[in-house]
């Protein structure tokens, strides 16, 4: 049923008042035409159906193209340091008697749910990781025998062992760029990669060495990501979480940002911003080993503070 055009224009004139409070824009200032009941003798003057199909079509034009204000930046020096947890490397100092520690500060008030994986990982007990489904796309009987055996102990230790970062290695380096972290091996290898999630609406940048961060999502496997600073970090920001900073030990940091890696003549335009799992364990792709360190650097001891 149709609307008589007092009831018409009050009803329009509610939706832009709703408009208004709920995003901000007012429709008044949307030029529509507008409609003189006692001059509709006026062959060019709107009719009620010019006046009801332009106000609608502002309306919607109002609706698509509003957009809503993005995350807000703010400063990792005004981010709170909730937790604590220290690394211990193994291979990177020549005096074995050296250790090479750091403590890294982390935002738990600004990416709990990161921050809670990350201590989970540095902790005795691990991060408990369900296992990956059995792959029985095998065609040689000897593979597909070897993944059963992985499936099956993964299976056996599921609920009593979860993923840490022992022995995880320290897998690439860009440097002042990135230096990539928690490359887990062995049994852990067939669990489900955590799935980092952003959940707070503010978003802290890579605005300063030394800041910690983790990958979106879960292609990246169990690592982090430290950032040893004078670099770009454009695809840091586009790409990863920061979830803290290393508090002490930015020394250490500075010897990793400066080992030696492999530079491949031939890797061309495939390096990768996040290589795939394959790469991090030794794939085929002769890209895989660029920017690999050419010393083994591993985690030898973690814990929470």
């Amino acid at each position: 049923m149709a609307l008589p055009m007092p009831k018409l224009i009050l009803a329009i004139t509610a939706l832009s008042h709703s408009l208004t409070i709920s995003f901000g824009f007012n429709l008044g200032k949307i030029s529509t035409p507008i409609f003189h009941p006692h001059k509709s003798n006026d062959n060019n003057a709107p009719t009620r159906r010019d006046f009801l199909a332009a106000s609608i079509a502002s309306a919607s034009t109002v609706i698509v193209t509003s957009s809503f204000p993005a995350h807000a930046t703010i400063s990792t020096a005004d981010a709170a340091i909730t937790d604590k947890i220290f690394i211990e490397f193994k291979g990177l100092s020549s005096d074995p008697g050296e250790k090479d520690r750091i403590v890294i500060g982390l935002f738990g008030n600004d990416a709990p749910q990161p921050v809670s994986i990350l201590k989970q990982l540095v902790s005795k007990d691990g991060y408990k990781s369900k296992c990956k489904p059995l792959d029985t796309s095998r065609v040689l009987q000897k593979e597909q025998l070897e993944a059963n055996k992985v499936y099956n102990s993964c299976i056996e230790n599921e609920d009593i062992y979860g993923v840490n970062y022992d022995y995880s290695s320290v897998w690439r380096v860009i440097p002042n760029q990135r230096i990539d972290i928690g490359a887990v091996t062995g049994k852990f290898v067939a669990r489900e990669n955590p799935n980092f999630e952003d959940t707070k609406s503010s978003t802290l940048l890579h605005d300063a060495p030394g800041l910690v961060s983790v990958r979106r999502g879960n292609e990246s496997g169990f690592g982090f990501t430290i950032y040893p600073g004078g670099g770009d970090a454009t695809i840091l920001n586009e790409d990863n979480i920061v979830v803290g900073k290393v508090m002490e030990g930015m020394d250490v940091i500075q010897k990793l940002n400066g080992i030696p890696v492999v530079k491949n003549a031939l890797a061309g335009n495939k390096s990768q911003a996040a290589p795939s799992r394959a790469c991090r364990y030794g794939g085929s792709e002769l890209y895989c080993s660029e920017n690999k360190p050419l010393k083994k650097v591993l985690i030898e001891r973690t814990g929470n503070l």
